[in-house]
C-alpha cells in the first residue's frame, strides 16, 4: 500500500471525498481548550504552558462550554475567533469582535486556547486508544511531506509511555487502512476518518468533542452552524469536563 497518498486532503473539496471517497465518513474532532492551575495562567505567567505541563496538570474544556461562556453561541463561530486570533485567514474573512470576546475570556480564567496545528497533547491518549481499539500494537505515522520524511511504523506502547515521541503533525493509521486521523499545520480540529460506528464509539468512550461532516462540509468550515453539518454526536450529548 502507497500510505504516502493518506496526506491531510485538499482544502478545495468536501472533507467526505478525500482519499477517493474510501471512508464511511469523517469525525471533526476538536481540540479541547485547557484549563490549568492559577499558578500556570495568563495572569499569572503571561506565559503558555509546556506540553509536559499540559500533560501532567491540564484538564479539558469543551468548545462548547468555551462557546456558552464568551457569547459565541456555536463552535462554528468560535472556531472563527481562534483562526483569527492567529491570523490564518485574511482580515477580510476575519471576526475580529469574536476574537476580542474569546482574548477577553481566556484573560480573564485559567484556561488556554488550544495551540493550532498539531496532535494536541490533551487528544493524544484518546487517538492512541482508537488504536487499542482496533486492536492494532503499531502505527502507519504519515509525515505531513512524505516526499522528505518517510513514512515510519510506530509502537502504540511506546507512544503511550513516552518512549518515543508523539509527532507532532500529519497521519496516523493502522497498517490495513481501515481508519485514519490527520491534522493540519493551522488547524485547531483534528480529522477522523473511518466506518461511523466505529468513530461513535471510539468518540464516546474516550470523550472526544466534535461532529461528522456532511457531504459538503470542507476544511473552512467555520462559517458553517453546527446545523450544516450532520451531527451524530450531538452538543447535548457532549460530556462536559
Amino acid at each position: 500500500m502507497h500510505y504516502e497518498q493518506f496526506t491531510y486532503p485538499r482544502y478545495e473539496s468536501p472533507l467526505i471525498q478525500a482519499y477517493d471517497g474510501r471512508f464511511e465518513s469523517v469525525f471533526v474532532a476538536l481540540h479541547p481548550f485547557i484549563a490549568v492551575p492559577e499558578a500556570l495562567a495568563w495572569q499569572t505567567t503571561k506565559t503558555y504552558p509546556g506540553d509536559e505541563q499540559i500533560l501532567a496538570l491540564g484538564t479539558k474544556v469543551p468548545w462548547t462550554q468555551v462557546a456558552s461562556s464568551t457569547g459565541l453561541g456555536n463552535c462554528a463561530k468560535l472556531n472563527h475567533a481562534l483562526l483569527t486570533s492567529i491570523r490564518s485567514i485574511g482580515d477580510e474573512a476575519c471576526d475580529f469582535e469574536a476574537c476580542n470576546s474569546l482574548q477577553r475570556y481566556l484573560e480573564s480564567n485559567a484556561v488556554w486556547m488550544p495551540t493550532e496545528g498539531r496532535f494536541e497533547p490533551l487528544l493524544q491518549a484518546d487517538l492512541l486508544a482508537a488504536f487499542d481499539d482496533a486492536d492494532s500494537a503499531e502505527l502507519v505515522y504519515v509525515p505531513e511531506f512524505p516526499a522528505v520524511d518517510p513514512v515510519q511504523r510506530l509502537s502504540v506502547a511506546a507512544l503511550k509511555n513516552g518512549a518515543i515521541p508523539f509527532p507532532t503533525r500529519g497521519t496516523l493509521m493502522p497498517a490495513d487502512a481501515s481508519f485514519l486521523i490527520t491534522v493540519d499545520w493551522d488547524s485547531f480540529f483534528t480529522l477522523f476518518y473511518g466506518p461511523r460506528d466505529f468513530i461513535t464509539q471510539v468518540a464516546r468512550r474516550h470523550n472526544i468533542e466534535g461532529f461528522f461532516a456532511s457531504l459538503t462540509t470542507e476544511h473552512f468550515w467555520f462559517n458553517y452552524v453546527m446545523g450544516c453539518a450532520t451531527v451524530t454526536i450531538s452538543p447535548e450529548h457532549w460530556q462536559l469536563v
